[in-house]
């Protein structure tokens, strides 16, 4: 099957986030899902967007190219997070503890955790130097 491949390379801050939101904005106005699939990407995005931002480079600041690719059919996005910040698979990271009181929990650790409930798949490679974060959303209601 074939696909649609967009991309975009921008400074990895979060000054950058408007950008990013508007990049995905244009890629899913190209299908026809719902708007809570839609606001299950945008949260993805921006938690992962926010991480490569605030951990990838320490205190440099780095690119971070976003591929957006849908399949022929538009009803499965693939966005890829690509950084050539300090290698580190989020997926190999322990689930944090989401039981108990809040107030007794260690701020942070969600994001990826969260990704992994709203996403359908999510994959990490290291290759040439860079992370490479793939997430995977289907774009029919089930």
């Amino acid at each position: 099957m074939k696909s649609n491949v967009f991309s975009i390379t921008i400074q990895a801050s979060m000054k950058h986030l408007p950008e990013v939101k508007s990049f995905v904005n244009e890629n899913l106005d190209m299908t026809e899902c719902s708007k809570k699939i839609r606001m299950n990407i945008y949260l993805s995005v921006e938690e992962l967007f926010t991480n490569i931002c605030s951990y990838a480079y320490g205190a440099d600041v780095g690119d971070v190219t976003i591929e957006i690719e849908l399949n022929d059919k538009k009803d499965t996005i693939n966005i890829t997070f690509i950084d050539t910040g300090i290698p580190y698979n989020p997926l190999e990271k322990e689930a944090p503890v989401v039981s108990g009181a809040a107030t007794n929990r260690k701020i942070g650790g969600l994001g990826i955790f969260i990704t992994k409930k709203l996403m359908d798949n999510m994959s990490y490679e290291y290759r040439n130097d860079e992370n490479r974060l793939t997430v995977m959303k289907c774009l029919n209601d089930k």
